[in-house]
């Protein structure tokens, strides 16, 4: 109940801020995956996740992890990926190899600042808002890719 109230007041308020702020000029793929991110978001912590950091970036290395939750006693690095179609190829296709690196190394940045070790993996979440764009499809891939 209190993630439908905390999800609700969310969307009343992106309402409230269209009709008050000045037009968003990004364009609208970014503005699709914020979206899909923000509904990522809910999803994982519905599924139990207890989420740590959103858009985790360090000084030192390219690139950021979009989410980092607890699942369980598994810390997950969440790559999210949004798609309006699936007609030219999954979502989780564009998690490749040098994606991978990157995340790997910003993951390692963030590991080194929490004090004891534990496990931990990443996960790649597909957000597609094809159907009915109001209602998202979502497809996780938990321990999506080796830890290097």
């Amino acid at each position: 109940m209190l993630a439908y109230f905390t999800r609700s007041t969310v969307r009343l308020l992106d309402r409230l801020a269209a009709k008050i702020l000045p037009p968003d000029a990004s364009p609208q793929h970014q503005r699709t995956g914020r979206r899909g991110e923000e509904d990522a978001y809910f999803y994982l912590r519905k599924r139990g996740y207890v989420m740590v950091a959103r858009n985790f970036r360090s000084p030192r290395r390219h690139g950021e992890i979009d989410l980092i939750g607890w699942d369980k006693d598994v810390l997950c690095f969440i790559e999210v990926k949004t798609r309006t179609t699936r007609d030219v190829k999954p979502a989780e296709a564009a998690v490749d190899r040098d994606k991978q690196r990157d995340l790997a190394a910003v993951a390692r940045e963030y590991l080194r600042r929490i004090p004891r070790s534990c496990q931990w993996r990443f996960d790649v979440l597909s957000v597609y808002y094809v159907s009915q764009p109001s209602q998202p499809q979502f497809e996780l891939f938990q321990d999506a890719f080796p830890v290097s």
